[in-house]
């Protein structure tokens, strides 16, 4: 049970530790892979669920509270005679998009050949029979010219290949914004004031549609976004989270036996840590309660401290955050009581641990009064917005620090494509990149 989304988690960790680094205390990460995208949320600490279902099989373990959409870069796209329709079939690795060479279906990532999002000059050239061969763009135009046609005759309109592929996307970005709205709006916390952080192999292709989507008019991309979470598992803590059932109504006739077992569990926790050569005296804890209404079924996680008329408060306020009405009549359930002993990471964040994918090219002298200028290797159509406009191709390890680019732009980096959409400029930093999304008149 330790292991239950833990990639995912890995890049969660990572996520918020670069991003507090970078000074955004709160934001919403967006994992998009090859076949699903993860989405959290994240303001001042990682959100944890106690009661889930993976794979259709209830699960009562802590974990990072994460949603998943099988929305992804591999999420086929086909037309059902009515709409058009992305996923939840993935074409995996083997066969994968149209583009690599397998006879695959059309794909995210084709929509993005097609629109020329993604360049194949610019991609590894690893696909085909001995996997020395680039993108094979010529087969994804030819399948989207046919599969234009097909819509154009059940619409009554013509389509063009590269319109429809932008349908396509658009379809994509609103089942990741609706992914994030669950985790985010749902819940009662408007995220227009957050930023947007994105990772995975195809999280950059996607962010600034997916941001402007929430009403997000901040991005940040860690240099190591595509690989974001491998590197999150090296940077995460040491936890031991410890539970024990309670059931017993939140009152004061029960409070010393509640605080009975939280102490019990510190020291089961501090113990666990202890086997794992943790420093005792830098131990953190952090104690919790679910709480539930008597007669429900929906435990809500409240800090705990030592007063059953806070506690009460604190649970109220949180349920009418959550969902809208609070039943302050309502007698409270403490279900389970929760000790989480931390032992903090000592591995750094920020220029030596990510060195390799730092900007090498002359840094600007102090004081300069304007960014230093940015070249694109090249200059090439690319379709935004129902037409397509010259856009630069640029290299982020030739990008000095401080750079100012604006949309629409490509970012090509080791590990990943950013894509600054029409009405963003994206800044370069030590740390990785930040987009902002200029206000609309």
């Amino acid at each position: 049970k330790d292991a239950i989304l833990s990639g995912p988690a890995g890049g969660i960790v990572a996520s918020v530790k670069t991003a507090v680094e970078a000074g955004h205390g709160k934001v919403v990460t967006f994992d998009m892979g090859g076949t699903s995208t993860d989405v959290a949320h994240y303001s001042g600490s990682y959100e944890r669920t106690y009661d889930s279902i993976v794979a259709g099989v209830r699960v009562r373990a802590p974990m990072m509270e994460i949603h998943t959409v099988a929305s992804g870069g591999g999420s086929v796209c086909y037309f059902d005679g009515q709409r058009y329709r992305v996923g939840p079939e993935s074409a995996g690795a083997d066969p994968g998009p149209c583009a690599y060479r397998k006879g695959g279906p059309l794909t995210i990532t084709d929509c993005n050949v097609m629109t020329g999002k993604l360049q194949p000059d610019f991609f590894p050239s690893v696909f085909g029979p001995h996997q020395d061969q680039p993108l094979d763009k010529e087969a994804t135009e030819r399948k989207f010219r046919a599969l234009a046609g097909e819509i154009s005759v059940a619409a009554g309109d013509e389509r063009a290949p590269e319109a429809v592929a932008e349908g396509f996307l658009k379809v994509a970005v609103d089942q990741m914004a609706n992914a994030i709205k669950k985790i985010s709006v749902q819940r009662g916390y408007d995220v227009t004031g957050y930023t947007l952080l994105c990772f995975g192999g195809a999280g950059g292709q996607h962010a600034c549609l997916v941001a402007k989507t929430l009403g997000i008019s901040k991005v940040y991309v860690h240099p190591l976004s595509g690989v974001l979470s491998a590197y999150g598992i090296g940077l995460a803590d040491v936890i031991a989270l410890r539970e024990k059932t309670v059931e017993k109504a939140l009152a004061a006739e029960h409070f010393a036996e509640v605080l009975g077992f939280l102490e019990a569990l510190e020291g089961e926790a501090r113990e666990a840590l202890a086997k794992q050569k943790a420093d005792g005296e830098s131990i953190q804890v952090v104690k919790k309660l679910l709480i539930r209404y008597a007669g429900t079924d929906t435990p809500l996680p409240v800090n705990f401290v030592q007063d059953v008329g806070q506690l009460t408060s604190t649970y109220h306020a949180l349920h009418y955050q959550q969902f809208g009405f609070a039943l302050e009549d309502r007698d409270l359930i403490v279900e389970t009581a929760l000790v989480e002993a931390i032992s903090t990471s000592d591995v750094r964040v920020g220029r030596a641990t990510a060195t390799a994918a730092q900007p090498t090219a002359t840094q600007p002298t102090a004081g300069a009064e304007e960014p230093p200028e940015a070249t694109p290797e090249r200059v090439t159509k690319v379709y935004f917005e129902g037409r397509w406009r010259d856009t630069g191709i640029y290299i982020f390890e030739k990008l000095a620090r401080n750079a100012l680019i604006e949309g629409p732009a490509i970012i090509v980096e080791k590990v990943g494509t950013t894509i600054v959409e029409p009405g963003w400029h994206v800044s370069v930093l030590e740390s990785g990149m930040e987009l902002t999304r200029a206000e609309e008149k």
